[in-house]
């Protein structure tokens, strides 16, 4: 079992990303707002019924798929709520039921990031739209990015297309 562990900030691309290496590598997509959006209709994001839910069903799923020999992508976007440690716990929950994780660091030059953050299919997940409310927290998410797990691959979608870039993926996992 691997987990691909794909993370950025906001408007990285992670979603097209890991779309297009779910149609290349047939690697079910667990992307991360289907349970921030699914814990958030009961609890207000970043209370703490939030986090730890959001968490334990996250932590959940790696730890059942890694007993299933069920490899997965996740996406995941490095803020304030998450606690710091929570990309390690995913590792060692996987490990520990036997598959591996694989680091996926996808970064994005600021003007373009700033561009992709105002497209209107972003709003589909409830991800963020707000370009003023971006800009208040950039400083916070580029910290919690800083402090994520040394990546093992690093993919700049600046400039690459989300197809190229799942195709470095797929290729470094073997798919």
């Amino acid at each position: 079992m691997q987990l691909v562990f794909i993370y950025g900030q906001v408007a990285a691309g992670k979603l097209t990303v890991a779309r297009e290496l779910a149609e290349l590598s047939g690697l079910a997509l667990f992307h991360n707002h289907l349970v921030v959006d699914a814990v958030g209709s009961v609890f207000p994001f970043g209370s703490s019924p939030f986090v730890r839910l959001r968490e334990s069903f996250w932590l959940s799923v790696f730890e059942e798929a890694a007993r299933a020999d069920t490899s997965l992508i996740f996406t995941f976007a490095p803020e304030p709520t998450v606690e710091r440690t929570f990309p390690e716990r995913a590792r060692d929950v996987v490990a520990e039921a036997g598959g591996s994780t694989l680091f996926v660091a996808l970064e994005v030059d600021p003007q373009v990031q700033e561009q992709r953050l105002l497209s209107p299919d972003r709003a589909a997940f409830g991800k963020m739209t707000s370009l003023p409310l971006f800009q208040s927290l950039r400083t916070d998410f580029a910290s919690c990015f800083a402090q994520m797990p040394r990546p093992d691959l690093t993919i700049d979608t600046t400039r690459i297309e989300p197809r190229d870039a799942a195709v470095a993926i797929a290729r470094r996992i073997g798919a």
